[in-house]
């Protein structure tokens, strides 16, 4: 289904609003710039909830992925996404798909238009995801997100260690490398 066409206001405290912008180029998480709300009436059908994958439907950003994630907490979806509601599969798996070539170049073909790229709702249902058992989808899901875990803290550790580094160099050119 496609998201509601609301503006962004404020944040009003409880009630968040993801738009393409709000979706990591890098990690396909929500990041919002800045943290907004829907500025329409509320309808729950526009409520993200556990096992929701969102694509975006057009301009450069076509193709992008986000799996929501209760962390992100009450979540509506805009306009300008889809929702799919994933059953009778491990939706971390079927959206690691998402992650791939094989999808990206889908994406490249499907997209083109004599303007602005864009996939709507039908395309993104023609799309053929890869299927194996329950128990091996969690596997490779459980596998694919502990890296990613991974990926996570060693980024970290260098953002602190880029920190500590640029600590040092205040600190040694500030005292006229007295060492």
């Amino acid at each position: 289904m496609y998201g509601m066409n609301a503006p962004a206001k404020d944040f009003d405290g409880e009630n968040k609003y993801i738009r393409i912008t709000d979706i990591s180029e890098s990690s396909n998480t929500f990041i919002p710039n800045p943290l907004t709300s829907p500025d329409d009436e509320l309808d729950d059908k526009f409520l993200l909830k556990d096992n929701d994958l969102l694509f975006a439907r057009t301009g450069a950003s076509t193709g992008k992925s986000y799996l929501y994630d209760k962390n992100d907490g009450k979540l509506y979806f805009a306009g300008f996404l889809i929702k799919i509601n994933i059953i009778n599969a491990v939706s971390r798996f079927i959206f690691y798909q998402t992650l791939r070539n094989q999808y990206n170049n889908w994406v490249k073909i499907i997209s083109v238009r004599s303007g602005q790229p864009g996939i709507n709702a039908e395309e993104y249902k023609n799309y053929k995801f890869k299927s194996s058992s329950l128990k091996e989808q969690q596997k490779i899901a459980n596998f694919l997100s502990y890296v990613d875990k991974k990926i996570t803290l060693l980024k970290d550790r260098l953002d602190s260690f880029e920190d500590f580094k640029k600590f040092c160099m205040q600190q040694l050119f500030a005292e006229k490398f007295k060492i």
